[in-house]
C-alpha cells in the first residue's frame, strides 16, 4: 500500500465500489443464464420466449422508473447507504425468485429485483464523484464499468460452469436446476455486500481527508462542487436546459437496448443458432461483456489523455457499432460456433467505448457532486426506456422472423445515436475550446484543477 493515506483510501473505495457492483451483476446475469433452463419442456414451467421476454422486459420498466427515483434519492441522502440497501434487497429477491413458479410470481418478483438493484449504478457515482478528482473521472469510470461488464461475464461463467457440472455429473445434478442459480448468486452476493459494509467510505470526509474537486464546467457551476441536499426542482432546472445532457439521453436510448439485448439473448442465440449446449451456451455469451470491458477500459484512458473530449472517441464507436450489427444481420452463423463468437465481440467491442461513458464519466462531468446520480439516473432511465424492446419485442421477432431480422433492426435504431453523437461532439468541442480560451486569457490558480 502507498504512504499517501488519501490514494490508500481511494484504492479502497475503488475495490469496494467494483467488487460491489460485480455483486449486483451476479444477482441480474442469474436471469438471462438460467433463461434456457426454464424454457426446457423437462421443467414443465410451459415458458415460451415471449413469456420470458415479458418477464424481462416488465423488469427493464420497473429498473427504468427505478433510475428516476433512486438517481434523485442518491444525492438527497448518499451513496453508500443506497449501495447497500440496493445490495440487501437483491439478495431477498432472488431467493424469491428461486422459491416462486409460474409467470405471473415471475413477473413480480423479477421487477421486483430490477427495481432495487436501480440503486447500485447512481449510488456508485455519488460516491465516485466525491472520492476522485477530475483529471480521473474518464479512467476511474471506465474501470467501474469493468464491475458490470467483467461482472456479468464473471457471473456467466460462474453460474454457467454450475450447471455444466450438474449436466456432467449426476450425483451434482441438482446444479443444472434453474432455482439453484438464483439460490446461489444470493448466497455470493450476500457474502460481496458484509466486504462492502466494513470497507466503504461515503466521502474522503468521512476519514478526516478533503475531497476533491468537481470539474468546473458541470451544469451548477461553482455549487456543483458541494453535495448538500437540495430538491429536486434545483437539481433539475439546470440539466433540461442542457442540450448534452438531451443528447446523452438520445444516445442512452439506443445503445441500452442494444446492451441489454445482447445481456439477455446472447444464451439462447448462442444455444438456438450458433449450436453450443446450454452450459457452453451461457459460459459462451460470457465474451460479450469481457471484450466489452477491454474496450470500455481502453476508451477512458484514451479519453483522460485526449482532455475528456468524449466525442472524438464517442462517435467512431457509433459508425463501427452500426457496421458490425449490420454484419451479424446479413452472415450465416448457423452451427458455426467461432463466426458467431467473433461477430458478437466486434458488436460489444464498438459498443461499450460510448454506452461506458453516458451514464459514467458524462455523468459526473455534466452534474458535478451536486446532481451527478440524479443525471446517471436519468439518462440511465432513457437507456432503460428503450431496453424495455429488448425482452418481448426483441424475443417476439426472433421467434416470427429469426435473429437476423432482430440485429438489423438494432443496426437501424443506432442510426439514431450516430446523428445524436454528430451533434453532441459539435457542442462539447465549442464548449471545451471556449474554456480553454478563457483560461488562457485568466489563468487559474495554481492549485485549481484542469476539466478533465
Amino acid at each position: 500500500m502507498s504512504n499517501n493515506p488519501n490514494r490508500n483510501w481511494q484504492l479502497m473505495t475503488l475495490t469496494s465500489l467494483f467488487l460491489g457492483y460485480v455483486g449486483y451483476y451476479i444477482c441480474r446475469s442469474n436471469l438471462a443464464v438460467a433463461t434456457p433452463l426454464l424454457l426446457d419442456e423437462e421443467t414443465g414451467l410451459g415458458i415460451t420466449k415471449i413469456q420470458i421476454g415479458t418477464v424481462a422486459s416488465v423488469g427493464v420498466m420497473l429498473y427504468a422508473f427505478g433510475k428516476i427515483i433512486n438517481g434523485y434519492l442518491a444525492d438527497f441522502l448518499g451513496g453508500r447507504q443506497m449501495f447497500l440497501t440496493g445490495m440487501l434487497c437483491s439478495i431477498l429477491f432472488s431467493v424469491f425468485f428461486g422459491l416462486a413458479g409460474g409467470l405471473t410470481l415471475f413477473i413480480v418478483i423479477w421487477a421486483g429485483n430490477r427495481f432495487v438493484q436501480s440503486m447500485g449504478w447512481v449510488a456508485l457515482v455519488k460516491t465516485a464523484s466525491r472520492w476522485f478528482p477530475v483529471q480521473w473521472h474518464a479512467t476511474v469510470m471506465a474501470i467501474l464499468s469493468l464491475s458490470f461488464l467483467f461482472g456479468d461475464a464473471f457471473a456467466r461463467v460462474y453460474l454457467g460452469s454450475l450447471i455444466m457440472l450438474g449436466e456432467k455429473y449426476s450425483s451434482l445434478s441438482f446444479m443444472a436446476n434453474w432455482r439453484t442459480v438464483f439460490f446461489v448468486a444470493a448466497g455470493t452476493l450476500t457474502a460481496i455486500a458484509v466486504f462492502v459494509y466494513f470497507t466503504l467510505k461515503s466521502s474522503p470526509i468521512d476519514v478526516g481527508l478533503e475531497e476533491p474537486e468537481a470539474n468546473p464546467l458541470n451544469v451548477f457551476g461553482a455549487e456543483g462542487n458541494h453535495a448538500q441536499r437540495i430538491s429536486i426542482k434545483e437539481v433539475l432546472k439546470p440539466l433540461v436546459a442542457s442540450p448534452l445532457f438531451w443528447l446523452i439521453c438520445v444516445m442512452n436510448f439506443s445503445l441500452t437496448l442494444v446492451r441489454e439485448t445482447f445481456n439477455f439473448w446472447t444464451p439462447t442465440f448462442l444455444n438456438e443458432v450458433a449450436q453450443f449446449d446450454i452450459g457452453s451456451a451461457a459460459v459462451g455469451s460470457m465474451l460479450f461483456p469481457l471484450v466489452g470491458g477491454c474496450s470500455a477500459l481502453l476508451a477512458g484512458i484514451l479519453s483522460d489523455r485526449l482532455r475528456g473530449r468524449h466525442g472524438r472517441v464517442v462517435l467512431p464507436s457509433l459508425i463501427l457499432l452500426v457496421l458490425s450489427l449490420t454484419l451479424l444481420s446479413t452472415v450465416d452463423v448457423t452451427g458455426k460456433p467461432y463466426l458467431a463468437l467473433t461477430l458478437l465481440s466486434l458488436v460489444a467491442f464498438f459498443l461499450m467505448a460510448p454506452y461506458s461513458f453516458l451514464s459514467g464519466v458524462m455523468a459526473i462531468d455534466l452534474g458535478g457532486k451536486r446532481g451527478c446520480s440524479t443525471v446517471a439516473g436519468l439518462v440511465d432511465s432513457a437507456g432503460y426506456l428503450g431496453a424495455i424492446l429488448s425482452g418481448h419485442t426483441v424475443g417476439m421477432i426472433a421467434q416470427y422472423y429469426g435473429w437476423k431480422m432482430a440485429f438489423g433492426g438494432l443496426a437501424g435504431i443506432c442510426c439514431t445515436a450516430i446523428i445524436a453523437g454528430v451533434i453532441y461532439w459539435m457542442i462539447q468541442e465549442r464548449e471545451m475550446n471556449l474554456a480553454q480560451t478563457l483560461s488562457e486569457i485568466n489563468p487559474p490558480e495554481a492549485n485549481d484543477v484542469t476539466p478533465g
